[in-house]
């Protein structure tokens, strides 16, 4: 029998030859899922034996690494701000990024009893759930496109006890008569040609959930042009952009008659969240 050190050591080298990132984390990881004691407890351990059973089921889950199966498939969940959310092949796996927008939203609806909010694109709920949560008061919303995605985000609403709404549909087709104090939405926005060329863990995710059309900003002249419609006087709309996007979604904004445009940074300094006010 090995020890976890030991598995441990073994299991990065496999990862590392396979041009796996984080080779030791992901390692341990997948470990201290199988036997739920931490990564770092598990990294040090040489003195445990690690069974034959959990062995064979931790080199199996090993294996589907290196072929590059997302790290997030093989435990079944993604943290995100201060909970986990189950993810698999129906849903893109919750970014931090994505956390800045989740985070915005609670602050605008903090203290406003009835806040109406629209998730857009809401695939695993992250958004949605995590503000509803945050914002017992408030009436929210999310839609997708995607069925499997909206059974996805409905077990995670479930699971974590969220009073979100949920509704199937191409955008705002899905919510047709309805009206919002916030629209947030992280769409598709990786420009077509992009695609292929992507991470291979990224190439599994839902191609829904990443192609943006031929300049990767299909969706976001659509939400520019149409927001207006759905949102109360005052209302705003959040988008999460990609590399570059920031300047032309502000541009699309303005044309749909938005004003109070804000472009904020994520953490390594990427414009990565435009805000605007429509009056």
């Amino acid at each position: 029998m090995s020890t976890p050190r030991a598995l441990i050591a073994e299991a990065a080298r496999r990862l590392a030859e396979a041009g796996v990132p984080d080779a030791a984390h992901d390692a341990a990881v997948l470990l201290s899922h199988l036997t739920g004691v931490p990564p770092l407890t598990l990294r040090l351990d040489t003195d445990t034996a690690i069974d034959a059973a959990v062995t064979e089921a931790y080199r199996e889950l090993i294996a589907k690494r290196a072929a590059r199966t997302p790290l997030q498939w093989l435990t079944g969940t993604q943290p995100f701000l201060d909970l986990d959310f189950e993810v698999n092949g129906d849903v893109l796996i919750p970014r931090p990024e994505t956390a800045m927008l989740a985070e915005r939203a609670i602050a605008l609806g903090t203290g406003k009893p009835g806040f109406r909010m629209l998730d857009l694109c809401c695939g695993s709920g992250c958004i949605a759930i995590t503000a509803a949560l945050h914002l017992p008061g408030a009436d929210v919303t999310a839609c997708d496109l995607s069925p499997k995605a909206l059974l996805t985000a409905q077990a995670n609403a479930r699971r974590l006890n969220a009073n979100v709404r949920f509704r199937e549909g191409d955008l705002f087709d899905a919510v047709d008569g309805m009206s919002f104090d916030l629209i947030v939405s992280n769409p598709p926005y990786i420009p077509s040609a992009d695609c292929d060329a992507l991470q291979e863990e990224v190439r599994m995710e839902p191609r829904m959930a990443l192609d943006g059309g031929a300049d990767g900003l299909d969706l976001y002249r659509r939400i520019a042009g149409e927001a207006g419609g759905h949102l109360t006087r005052g209302g705003r709309v959040l988008l999460e952009v990609g590399l570059g996007q920031a300047e032309d979604v502000s541009a699309l904004l303005e044309q749909g008659g938005s004003t109070g445009i804000r472009i904020t940074d994520d953490f390594a300094g990427i414009p990565r969240m435009v805000e605007a006010v429509w009056s």
